[in-house]
This record gives C-alpha cells, structure tokens and sequence, in this order.
C-alpha cells in the first residue's frame, strides 16, 4: 500500500505523505485504516506544510534540510 499511494520512508516503520488538501487527508487516512493487519496498530499525525517545512534532521554530524515539499496543483 505504502508505494501505491507515493508514502515514503522517514526512518524504519515511519512513513510520510503530502496531502495538498483536508479531503486528500481523509481518503488516505481511510485506506490505511481499512489496510490494518488484525492485530496491527498504526498511529496518525497530521501536521501542517508549515509544522513540516520547520523539520531539522541531523545525520551523524551534518545538519541537512528536507526536500522541498511536492509542488500543489492549482486551477483556476
């Protein structure tokens, strides 16, 4: 499910999605509730674009910034 709908891995066991939109949210927060193992147990944060983009990952010594975040779609 994780590749089908462009999650990516953040660490081990920790997965991430942009969501340009509250609806996209809620359809992607349904398809991995309905892909719960029986006995499996998945936590949800939500965070804003603005939350997210103030993210500092730090590898060994080296601080290094995000990616920028996916460019949003829009119609006029």
């Amino acid at each position: 499910m994780c590749i089908k709908d462009e999650f990516v891995m953040m660490q081990f066991s920790i997965y991430t999605r942009h969501c340009a939109s509250e609806e996209s949210t809620e359809v992607h927060m349904k398809r991995v509730r309905e892909a719960v193992p029986q006995k499996g147990h998945v936590s949800i944060l939500k965070v804003t674009d603005k939350q997210y983009g103030d993210i500092l990952n730090f590898f060994g010594a080296t601080e290094q910034l995000l990616p920028p975040a996916p460019t949003q779609l829009e119609l006029f």
